[in-house]
């Protein structure tokens, strides 16, 4: 896969570092010809510019690239790559960095910008994923007001334990994608029995988030209690023999 980043600051230098062990082909783009020595990248290409000009991006061969990372200190700079790289070279695929939590809500499609990673947002969220056991919580939005994914631990007193996968009743727009156990990703299938502590990561629409977490803390289908367990036993009409 061909990656074009833009900013190689210490998010797009670590991005790269990760993306070329996986052998995938990284160009670099920057202003500062001081990042190529100070990234410490080893078989990345670089390219020394301004990203938003077209020109760079034309230098850049955008047009080959599968996917675009925006991924400097400035959100303006961050929208008109993005912008520039659907528009005018046709990028499959663009993930821009958010600086400002303010300015999360212009990374949208309208600004050619596929995946907005907010690393505020993401920090907070991954803070409330740990504390916030048996509540739903947004990890990543995809298409800004569109869809995200979301992730809820099972408690231990959940209704969904012991349930099957297929026989939670979920709202529309909602799919299980994956489940966390033991630190060990599973591939959920309609069979597989939800546990104690579980991360149960979704996909969802934004809209249908509330509907979801209410479907997950409904206690429809949880096992009634037998009326008589635990209760004193009938001893009417009992005689006893002395």
């Amino acid at each position: 896969m061909r990656v074009v980043i833009a900013g190689a600051g210490s998010v797009g230098s670590s991005i790269a570092r990760e993306l070329l062990s996986n052998k995938h082909e990284i160009l670099m783009i920057d202003e500062k010809p001081e990042a190529v020595g100070r990234s410490g990248l080893k078989g990345a290409t670089w390219l020394i510019g301004d990203a938003c000009e077209l020109t760079t991006l034309k230098d850049a061969r955008l047009d080959e690239a599968d996917v675009v990372v925006s991924a400097t200190g400035d959100d303006k700079v961050n929208l008109v790559v993005s912008l520039l790289a659907k528009s005018e070279f046709g990028v499959g695929r663009t993930v821009g960095r958010v600086n400002n939590p303010k300015n999360d809500w212009m990374f949208d499609d309208s600004w050619g910008v596929d995946v907005a990673v907010n690393t505020p947002r993401l920090m907070t969220a991954l803070v409330e994923e740990a504390v916030e056991i048996g509540d739903l919580v947004r990890l990543l939005t995809l298409q800004t007001g569109v869809s995200s994914i979301v992730e809820f631990t099972v408690p231990q007193d959940s209704p969904l334990v012991g349930s099957t996968v297929g026989s939670i009743s979920l709202p529309e727009d909602c799919a299980v994608v994956a489940i966390l156990r033991d630190d060990a990703p599973i591939t959920p299938s309609p069979d597989d029995v939800v546990e104690p502590g579980d991360e149960v990561f979704f996909l969802a629409a934004i809209a249908a988030e509330d509907a979801l977490r209410v479907a997950l803390s409904a206690r429809e289908g949880a096992r009634e209690e037998d009326p008589t367990e635990d209760a004193p036993p009938d001893r009417s009409g009992s005689s006893v023999v002395l």
